[in-house]
């Protein structure tokens, strides 16, 4: 579909036709051979354009003595050096506003957006009304999988302010597919979207996992009645870890009453193209014709193939893309494939994210994810509150001594038992995860309660915390 046949603010001419379809578009559920065809075909249209537009890539390629012309087939790519985030962040500082990655003419940017910007200063990327128009399709194709449908109404839940792609991308989309979006914003507050929540009674609740597990606690006190009689049947959560661990998923679906699905994305190659179906058994890839995944064993930094069980870092080159494309970009994301094939018929590998490779943390030779100390915790509730911090107190990622961790006590739990249970979580933690942990333990809701901000798992240095031993 061109971008002429539709207005791209608002609805997709053919959107209520799809409320009762598989998926949302053919390509999710294409055999492999096919989508590797026209992933080529791409790729071959993509490399010329870059040729023929972008200075970036034309050093990039020059300097590592390749040819445009000999990028062909998806293998040909492991020819080419990675595009590294750090590149992108030296790109902007030096040709702002977009970077010397820019391929398109100025005249033919229809919006910008940012990432977060949690892991350094934010990346903008510029979007041509072509590249938009791919962002809205992967995100319909992510929320249609997760069952939210067209007719339906969206409680905004995620950030709205600060040009974060959470935002006005995520409204945009849920109109392009059909859906009524409420945008109040996490930056809206608790009281106003819990509001709304009663007044409308929406469908689709869309947040933070974090933040939506805050929002079902505080429905009690907000609008006199439980989270679950609020009408919810889909919760969709991205943005931060907590999707994908059971303890967070299984909390969120009992104070919600309702279905918890996660996507996954990134700012520099688009809002959402994993997304997770109804059969909950991980993210599938549901934008292959529009991007080429790899899967980097992150030690040999070679490609390894998408089976069970495979571990390894995602690594994207977007086909079709005009404005600020990207070829072989490292994304950081951490993944397990958990599984190749799916009840649904989605073709696209499954994938849970284990943690971005910024976050790990090697204590004396073992590999830490933060969210994979936050599962531990949470699967501790009663006992813990569910809330932790790690204070990574020391330089760089490595360290060769005990990894300290902040962790709430369970709200009717005495402070007399600490000490037990400050041994019982470092055990917990040992026996998991295989690492040494020296425990600290603070009152319950000693941290500040999730909101427009993504919640950061990590600390460098000790918070100003009240009676707390440092």
């Amino acid at each position: 579909m061109s971008s002429r046949e539709y207005n791209m603010q608002y609805r997709r001419a053919d959107a209520a036709n799809k409320k009762d379809a598989a998926c949302w578009h053919p390509v999710e559920v294409m055999p492999l051979d096919e989508i590797k065809k026209l992933q080529e075909e791409k790729l071959v249209q993509q490399m010329a354009y870059l040729k023929e537009r972008s200075p970036f890539y034309q050093k990039k390629f020059a300097d590592a003595g390749i040819s445009f012309d000999d990028i062909r087939t998806v293998e040909d790519l492991q020819k080419l050096p990675f595009t590294y985030k750090t590149e992108i962040r030296e790109s902007l500082h030096a040709n702002p506003p977009f970077g010397l990655h820019l391929a398109a003419d100025r005249k033919d940017i229809v919006q910008m957006q940012a990432s977060s910007g949690t892991t350094g200063s934010p990346s903008y990327v510029a979007l041509t009304e072509n590249d938009a128009e791919m962002w809205h399709e992967m995100n319909a194709r992510s929320f249609f999988a997760a069952g939210i449908r067209p007719g339906d109404m969206s409680l905004h839940a995620f950030a709205m302010a600060k040009g974060f792609v959470g935002g006005l991308p995520i409204a945009q989309s849920m109109q392009y597919m059909g859906v009524i979006d409420i945008p109040i914003g996490a930056d809206g507050g608790a009281d106003r979207l819990l509001r709304a929540a009663a007044d409308l009674r929406p469908r689709v609740l869309a947040g933070a996992p974090n933040f939506t597990m805050y929002l079902a606690e505080k429905a009690p006190e907000i609008v006199g009645v439980e989270a679950s009689s609020l009408g919810v049947e889909v919760v969709l959560v991205g943005g931060e870890p907590g999707g994908g661990i059971p303890a967070i998923r299984q909390k969120i679906e009992k104070l919600w009453g309702a279905k918890c699905c996660e996507m996954l994305g990134g700012t520099d190659i688009a809002v959402a193209y994993w997304g997770e179906c109804q059969e909950q058994s991980g993210m599938h890839m549901v934008g292959m014709d529009y991007i080429i995944t790899e899967l980097l064993d992150p030690a040999t930094e070679k490609v390894i193939p998408f089976t069970d069980g495979a571990e390894g870092e995602l690594v994207y080159t977007a086909i079709g893309r005009e404005a600020n494309p990207l070829v072989r970009f490292r994304s950081g994301d951490h993944v397990e494939v958990l599984g190749t094939r799916c009840a649904c018929g989605r073709t696209g590998p499954k994938v849970r994210c284990i943690g971005r490779t910024d976050d790990m943390l090697i204590i004396r030779g073992a590999n830490v994810f933060p969210s994979a100390i936050q599962s531990v915790i949470t699967n501790m509730v009663p006992e813990t509150n569910g809330v932790m911090r790690v204070l990574a107190d020391f330089e760089g990622h490595t360290s060769q001594g005990a990894l300290k961790v902040i962790v709430e006590r369970g709200r009717d739990r005495p402070a007399d038992q600490d000490a037990a249970l400050k041994k019982s979580i470092e055990t917990h933690l040992h026996n998991s995860l295989a690492f040494r942990a020296d425990v600290r333990i603070v009152d319950a809701d000693t941290f500040e309660k999730p909101g427009a901000v993504k919640v950061a798992l990590t600390l460098r240095e000790y918070p100003d915390l009240p009676d707390a031993p440092k």
